[in-house]
């Protein structure tokens, strides 16, 4: 009985229309699903890509982590984990931008190409804490920083280093890269809108302020988890080669 009144003392009471507090708890729940189906399935591929499956577990893992302390505290306080969800992205999005080295490694990927990835990964993210937390009176001034980061990550997958390197891969390397790019384009391009939506600036002219946690909770989980699930199909395909 002590021990059932200690755990329901961690549980907030979450109520049925509470659409953020659920996206957070299934968001947690199918993260740490996810990592555990990369972690078990590791010994069936070949060592080459053992670290890249690995790294997708990690980024799945380090989320639900997060997912689980960003839901108590929604349930505790009625306030967007803001911080947390950064130190999330924080840790995270870098693996995500090291996914991209991994793959593209068989190609003849340089360390720099890695570096460069994730100095932009760290930069967007700084600069929209920033700008959403720290100083929001300039919060145009540090998104456009941020959003400039967000592009020049768009534009090397796409346009740069990375995309001529996956063109010399071919191959399953190569369809895998373009899926991680759309992900990167599309999927990624919520959390500007977010940003956006939860700060001042000139853009609250055409685009209203609001909760956006809903939609910040389900494109994490499709994009992170999405994320690993191309890595692990380009592993299963690589290995039987």
């Amino acid at each position: 009985m002590t021990n059932f009144m200690f755990i329901s003392g961690l549980v907030g009471k979450m109520l049925p229309t509470d659409y953020v507090g659920f996206t957070f708890f299934v968001g947690c729940m199918a993260m740490m699903a996810a990592s555990a189906f990369f972690f078990l399935s590791l010994s069936q591929f070949d060592k080459k890509w053992r670290t890249s499956v690995l790294v997708s577990g990690l980024i799945t893992f380090i989320a639900a982590v997060h997912y689980f302390y960003m839901r108590d505290y929604w349930a505790s306080f009625g306030e967007s984990p803001t911080f947390f969800r950064y130190v999330d992205w924080v840790l995270t999005v870098p693996l995500m931008c090291l996914e991209f080295y991994l793959i593209l490694k068989v190609a003849g990927a340089k360390q720099s190409l890695l570096w460069k990835m994730i100095l932009y990964s760290v930069v967007m993210l700084v600069t929209g804490y920033i700008g959403e937390v720290i100083a929001p009176d300039s919060a145009a001034f540090w998104g456009l920083i941020s959003g400039l980061a967000y592009f020049l990550i768009v534009y090397e997958i796409w346009l740069g280093e990375a995309s001529k390197l996956a063109t010399a891969a071919g191959g399953e390397v190569l369809r895998a890269h373009k899926i991680l790019c759309w992900f990167v384009l599309v999927g990624w391009s919520i959390y500007p809108l977010g940003y956006m939506m939860g700060t001042t600036g000139w853009y609250n002219s055409f685009i209203p302020s609001g909760n956006i946690d809903v939609v910040y909770n389900i494109a994490d989980a499709i994009n992170k988890i999405g994320f690993g699930l191309v890595i692990y199909s380009l592993a299963v395909k690589s290995s039987k080669d």
